[in-house]
């Protein structure tokens, strides 16, 4: 799970066309949600964040690896069994992954969710697993092994164990999509902020635009930039809050799928890209890959940036990025 590093800074100002920001914070798929709309009034406000709500609890009931009642359970427990036919909402989110997957030479890779058993960030690991436990972790682990059959619109994962899990891109994804639903319904601006996985659309009642504020780990009360959100969206990763401690070496929760052992180097990640899937997946994969490999990749990408923090407290760009440093 992330902590959020990126704070929104929001303009509460009534604009000539009687228009005003309205707010609510609420728990939806095990995260915390913050839904901003711009609405005429507290009526159509609350209608469109309660539309928000049910969009995104929908999108719940599709991915949820843990509802014994959705398609990916039924996916993950079919694996090695039978293929498992699907709604072409969830068919698509998976062909997107594989797609994710092949451009990060498998840093991002959903069936990483067969690894769950062997690390524990909720304090109640004792011990660090043995490099027989890691390795046997990811022999059920690989992109390659899942199969679509675009004609029968199924899924199948070839090995029985495997499992899928859409922790690094799911609430990216709801985010997007529940953006797009209140645009085709009228409303003029907003932001879907889902622990960090954030999409905006159109500016506040003032005509100013969205901005964020991103800190850095080493010092969580200074910003050290202020950034415009235009249309887009921004996803921050940190590994910072969730990792355990073993002789004296620190082992953070995002987990290399090719290895089994949780990456190192890097503490935060900040990802700008047209969607928060995109960003969401992406983040996750910088982490995996590494600052150089991580940041070089990232330039071959049109329309994406990112800013990257290493445990040092270094701070590291890719191109195409103008930052705004605070410098208190």
């Amino acid at each position: 799970m992330k902590k959020v590093l990126l704070f929104l800074i929001l303009l509460q100002s009534v604009s000539s066309n009687a228009q005003d920001v309205f707010h609510k914070t609420t728990k939806l798929m095990g995260s915390r949600f913050d839904l901003t709309v711009v609405a005429k009034d507290s009526t159509e406000g609350k209608k469109y964040i309660d539309t928000a709500i049910a969009e995104i609890t929908r999108i719940e009931k599709l991915i949820s690896s843990w509802d014994v009642n959705s398609q990916t359970s039924d996916i993950n427990s079919n694996a090695g069994v039978k293929p498992v036919k699907v709604d072409k909402e969830l068919f698509e989110l998976i062909e997107r992954s594989i797609a994710i997957s092949n451009l990060t030479d498998g840093a991002f890779d959903i069936s990483y969710a067969s690894m769950d058993r062997i690390w524990k960030f909720d304090g109640s690991m004792a011990k660090m697993p043995s490099k027989d436990e890691i390795t046997a972790s990811v022999e059920k682990v690989g992109y390659k092994n899942i199969l679509l059959d675009k004609i029968n619109g199924t899924i199948f994962l070839k090995l029985k164990g495997m499992k899928i899990g859409f922790g690094a891109i799911g609430k990216g994804y709801a985010a997007d999509k529940t953006k797009k639903l209140l645009m085709e319904m009228g409303v003029s601006a907003g932001i879907i902020n889902a622990s960090g996985d954030m999409n905006t659309w159109g500016k506040q009642p003032d005509g100013k635009e969205w901005t964020i504020a991103i800190t850095n780990p080493m010092n969580k009360n200074i910003a050290f930039a202020l950034l415009p959100l235009k249309q887009g969206a921004v996803v921050t990763s940190g590994d910072y809050e969730k990792y355990v401690m073993f002789n004296g070496v620190r082992y953070a929760h995002i987990i290399n799928p090719k290895t089994g052992y949780p990456s190192q180097g890097i503490i935060s990640v900040t990802v700008f890209a047209p969607s928060a899937e995109l960003a969401d997946a992406l983040a996750t994969s910088i982490f995996v890959m590494g600052k150089e490999v991580g940041l070089d990749r990232i330039n071959q990408i049109p329309n994406v940036v990112c800013i990257v923090i290493d445990t040092e407290g270094h701070i590291h760009q890719s191109e195409n990025i103008k930052i705004n440093e605070k410098t208190n």
